[in-house]
């Protein structure tokens, strides 16, 4: 079996353990009506922003925890948090210090038993290979799996929002950057 072959078993063997009804959990907790921020370290982290990106693309306002321009969260604000393990501190601090202070929380994590799932009003469970070990084991690097398919869950919620929303994809386009 190819390379490419070989990965894109692994992405659809996670992809079809991810729970759909725990994405639909986590577009309840998010509303257009309230400030969206999301925190990850590393690879993850990334794969957050990405997720920030496509939310301002479809009209809600976002932030990225860290970013120099990023206001302080509050309550009635929503956090969206991703590590693998949910154990990273400087995901699982920030998120808990986020809860007590009455931030809705969305958990994203390979370990549905971690912190960090424990702290969410909204959990996703992505059980791709993390570097702790956890969820589906892969012939990639590190959390290679896991942030691959955290993309592709996270993107699956966008779609979510903006169909509830009904944001259309030229509306999503009327966002996007023209500097290309």
């Amino acid at each position: 079996m190819a390379l490419i072959e070989q990965v894109m078993h692994e992405v659809d063997e996670v992809m079809s353990l991810v729970d759909e009804s725990q994405i639909d959990d986590a577009e309840k907790v998010i509303q257009k009506d309230q400030r969206i921020f999301v925190l990850g370290a590393g690879r993850s982290g990334l794969m957050a922003k990405g997720f920030a990106m496509r939310l301002m693309h479809i009209g809600y306002t976002v932030f990225v925890i860290g970013e120099t321009i990023t206001p302080s969260i509050q309550a009635g604000d929503v956090l969206v948090s991703v590590s693998g393990s949910g154990k990273t501190g400087m995901v699982v601090e920030p998120t808990e210090k986020a809860k007590t202070n009455g931030v809705k929380v969305v958990a994203i994590t390979s370990n549905s038993e971690s912190p960090l799932a424990k702290l969410g009003d909204a959990v996703i469970v992505v059980p791709g290979a993390t570097k702790a070990g956890d969820g589906v084991q892969s012939i990639q690097l590190l959390s290679t799996l896991f942030d691959q398919s955290v993309h592709i869950t996270l993107d699956v919620l966008c779609l979510k929002l903006s169909r509830r929303d009904h944001i259309s994809n030229e509306t999503a386009k009327a966002t996007h950057s023209n500097m290309e």
